[in-house]
């Protein structure tokens, strides 16, 4: 399905019944990497996979991480969503950072793998990122290289149950993700051993359990 929004075109999937779960895949991704964790989560909840403006079958526009959190925000309005879980991954958690800071329509945030700032991140993944980028000028390596920029203020904001997930091999600094979790009131946080950054999430059904775990937890 597709919803005009903020003067882009996403496209979305819904399935299941229940309480509202938004699911928002990483950089240069869509929202098929989610597909065995539906098999398992749309037998709980109404499952709203939606692919990010620039990604998947939406289409292109102004590309930064807080236009892209006003869409979140903008679908949930639109579709009179409320009492709301939203789970990123990656670029999806900074989107979910974001939008959970100026909402009370999420009462459940998940995050996986989510960075304040450029440089949140391992060097490797820098460098090697900003070597793609010298290739193919690709503007949601330069996203990555450029954004985000999220304040402590902004992490003060966020009211909802929060469960800040990283990989013990993550990309992303383990420091910032304690950061993420110590910052945001009450938040929870779990370091998966021998995880990287998406090795629990993309084409598995592991983090469909650690959702439902986190929503159990926080009813």
């Amino acid at each position: 399905m597709f919803i005009e929004l903020n003067g882009v075109r996403l496209f979305y999937e819904k399935r299941g019944e229940g309480r509202p779960l938004l699911l928002v895949h990483g950089n240069g991704e869509d929202h098929t990497i989610f597909d065995q964790a539906l098999l398992l989560l749309e037998k709980h909840y109404c499952c709203y996979t939606i692919d990010s403006r620039c990604h998947g079958q939406s289409s292109e526009g102004p590309l930064h991480y807080d236009a892209m959190a006003k869409d979140m925000l903008a679908f949930l309005e639109a579709l009179e969503l409320r009492d709301a879980i939203f789970y990123g991954f990656s670029d999806g958690g900074i989107v979910g950072l974001l939008a959970a800071a100026e909402t009370d329509r999420i009462t459940t945030l998940i995050v996986s793998g989510a960075n304040l700032s450029p440089n949140g991140v391992k060097p490797s993944l820098r460098l090697l990122v900003r070597a793609m980028y010298r290739r193919t000028k690709d503007p949601k390596l330069a996203l990555m290289l450029r954004e985000p920029w999220i304040s402590d203020d902004v992490l003060h904001r966020i009211r909802a149950n929060t469960l800040v997930l990283a990989g013990s091999r993550d990309v992303i600094r383990e420091k910032e993700s304690r950061h993420i979790a110590d910052t945001i009131p009450g938040a929870e946080l779990r370091i998966l051993p021998g995880e990287g950054h998406g090795s629990y999430i993309v084409h598995r059904d592991k983090i469909a359990k650690l959702i439902m775990e986190a929503c159990r937890i926080g009813s």
